[in-house]
């Protein structure tokens, strides 16, 4: 993995290579990357920088266990990726995952507290170990080091929003109700079994016979037989549909920023967030399964006014857009600053001097 000296803090970014952890470990990485922030503190001369961010993939035994009984985290991993933990440390870590907790208290302790560590979701050891930990508040952990967020903290940066706005500016035309259809898939609690997409496809249908514009988009996790199903209604209804390259360039973002709805499966954290992010009324579709934890976000989210449960009637309805990001990223920024006081920018002799000849 390439290093380099950093203009600012130097950052690792480090998760377990699943997307929604890496995404929202990359999520705060970026938003402490906007300028209103980076001047803040580009005065931290870090080391050791690390642009690419980093896949953990401990092995054995060790993973199958608590994180608290892990007995040697750097003896697990692969031995390319046991060679990346060496000095310098850079001035911010941030690691998201239960796997990946153990590496994130190392870092703190082999840095003996240097590194600021921020750890994403619910690292399973003592949060003592860790400078900050950012869990949702639907996994009930509480503590003095502990930011509770609504869902996940998702991010787009403006850049890639104002190039995505350009690249798909054909669907700002589009007439009709708008509705960004977001399918996930199967997770631990939740299931999307032929029968929770047929009732899904059902409703579906009926919006677009009553006019709605359809733009259906699959995750890494949406099972094939929900693929097949979906693309044909797709076709049979006219809209517009992707599930992989093949289908051209991912319009994800697009869909987001270019619909006046969303349909979402109920499974996935980041997906809802990244709805509310930019303030779409959310109509969640039910999968098989429950979850106690999903459940209470779900319900959050309903308490806000910024979700339904999707009966097969699609509404529009406002509220302020959902961006945790930007408290927990503020707060990294506050706590860097404590460690790394700005500069006494004071002008100098000649510059004094040239301000009273000026006078």
């Amino acid at each position: 993995m390439k290093k380099s000296d950093a203009l600012g803090p130097s950052v690792w970014v480090a998760s377990d290579g699943r997307a929604g952890h890496a995404a929202q470990a990359l999520a705060i990485a970026r938003a402490l990357g906007e300028m209103s922030r980076w001047v803040r503190i580009a005065h931290i001369k870090g080391k050791g920088h690390r642009a690419k961010p980093m896949e953990l993939t401990p092995q054995g035994l060790q993973p199958l266990l608590p994180s608290r009984l892990w007995w040697s985290p750097l003896s697990a991993l692969p031995l390319e990726q046991r060679e990346q933990f060496k000095e310098p440390w850079p001035t911010l870590w941030i690691g998201a995952g239960r796997r990946v907790a153990p590496y994130s208290k190392h870092v703190r302790s082999a840095s003996k507290g240097e590194s600021f560590t921020v750890h994403l979701m619910n690292p399973q050891i003592p949060l003592g170990d860790f400078d900050l930990v950012v869990v949702p508040e639907h996994d009930q952990v509480t503590g003095d080091n502990v930011i509770e967020t609504v869902g996940a903290p998702v991010y787009f940066a403006p850049e890639i929003v104002e190039d995505t706005q350009m690249a798909f500016a054909d669907l700002a035309e589009e007439p009709g109700l708008r509705v960004a259809v977001i399918l996930g898939g199967d997770s631990k609690a939740h299931k999307m079994t032929e029968a929770a997409c047929a009732s899904l496809e059902a409703k579906l249908e009926d919006a677009a016979r009553e006019g709605a514009r359809l733009r259906i988009v699959c995750s890494r996790r949406t099972p094939t037989h929900a693929r097949v199903r979906f693309r044909a209604l797709a076709e049979r209804v006219g809209a517009l549909f992707w599930e992989s390259p093949a289908d051209g360039t991912n319009p994800y973002l697009a869909f987001l920023l270019f619909s006046d709805v969303a349909v979402v499966t109920e499974d996935s954290s980041n997906m809802l967030s990244e709805a509310a992010y930019f303030g779409l009324p959310i109509h969640i579709a039910r999968l098989e399964g429950h979850s106690d934890k999903f459940a209470r976000l779900h319900s959050t989210l309903v308490d806000r006014g910024i979700a339904r449960w999707f009966d097969g009637k699609l509404e529009r309805w406002t509220y302020s857009p959902l961006r945790e990001i930007e408290r927990v990223a503020d707060v990294i920024v506050t706590r860097l600053l404590e460690r790394h006081a700005q500069p006494d920018f004071k002008p100098s002799d000649g510059a004094r001097m040239g301000d009273s000849d000026r006078r």
